[in-house]
């Protein structure tokens, strides 16, 4: 499989330093989680949304404000709650007294990163507001529309377990999320790594003392280069088959999406960007299917009581197909 001639490469290797710096400065605060985390980096170099899905206490929130802390990021989180109102996110526009006119009050939607906790407690209203600014990256209020900054990223929670006083996010809301990444429970010996660094300090999760890792403008050079990383057209066709698959499975109710498939090549490319690479391999696709598609497939009833997942349904369905040599 050819990918690219010499004359052409990227040259990645100050990227690579940086990359290396921002897992260390994680590490530094955040034990176990790799795989989470990774999904997380290869989500923000695609210029892509992620849903957060962990019960609470695994750190959710911390690897957010950690992240934006790291890449000189401005954030902010929004706690989402049955009475929140779209208003509150979008922000409003306010009559001042002394011009005599609508002065626009912006929402905490406005800012580089964005928390949304919980975003399954809020109601069909409040999250539909969410749509246009996720997908366009802009905001409308009073028919002005205002665009979000550059480096424009939801991060959403949502707790798996407690369904009481929640609202299911639509599909069509669940397909403006490039990932879902799920964070579990630390092993025995990562939740001993944790006890030992808050017995030794329990300011090791202050994030005052964190320094950049990465500014802006070197995050946003770094998505520039997707368009330049290398597709063979097989591992195009590798991905659009295993699209396929999900469609004419009979244990799946709804398919994958082409949108779907669009996330998968940018996540395959900015995780090989990650790892070094101006070229993607069939690994990188392996890798990112499985996030790209768990919120997005639904498997049928009797798929569900037969016991399947969709991560394991996806996985499946990798190894049915071919992969390209």
């Amino acid at each position: 499989m050819e990918y690219q001639n010499e004359n052409q490469r990227i040259d990645l290797s100050m990227f690579q330093e940086k990359i290396a710096l921002l897992r260390q400065q994680i590490a530094n605060v955040i034990v176990g989680q790799d795989r989470a985390v990774e999904l997380l980096l290869t989500a923000l170099i695609a210029d892509g949304h992620v849903l957060l899905e962990g019960v609470p206490g695994v750190a959710k929130t911390l690897l957010a404000r950690l992240l934006a802390r790291l890449v000189e990021a401005d954030f902010s989180r929004i706690q989402f709650t049955p009475d929140l109102m779209p208003s509150d996110v979008l922000g409003t526009n306010v009559f001042n007294m002394k011009t005599q006119e609508f002065d626009y009050h912006a929402g905490p939607i406005f800012s580089n990163i964005v928390l949304a906790d919980e975003i399954n407690r809020a109601p069909a209203k409040t999250q539909a507001a969410m749509f246009e600014v996720m997908e366009e990256r802009q905001c409308t209020v009073d028919g002005v529309s205002r665009k979000m900054p550059p480096l424009y990223t939801v991060l959403a929670t949502q707790n798996p377990i407690e369904q009481e006083g929640t609202y299911r996010l639509p599909e069509a809301q669940l397909d403006r999320f490039m990932m879902k990444v799920v964070m579990g429970y630390p092993n025995v010996n990562e939740e001993v790594e944790i006890l030992m660094r808050h017995h030794v300090s329990s300011a090791f999760t202050k994030l005052d003392q964190v320094n950049p890792a990465i500014t802006q403008a070197e995050l946003l050079q770094l998505r520039a280069l997707m368009d330049k990383v290398v597709v063979d057209v097989s591992l195009l066709g590798y991905i659009a088959q295993v699209a396929m698959q999900t469609r004419i499975s009979p244990s799946v109710h709804l398919g994958a999406s082409p949108r779907a498939s669009i996330n998968v090549l940018r996540a395959a490319k900015s995780h090989a960007l990650i790892m070094g690479r101006d070229f993607v391999t069939p690994d990188d696709i392996k890798l990112v299917f499985p996030p790209v598609l768990e919120h997005r497939l639904i498997l049928t009833a009797d798929a569900e009581m037969q016991g399947f997942t969709v991560s394991h349904l996806v996985t499946t369905l990798l190894e049915k197909v071919e992969v390209p040599k």
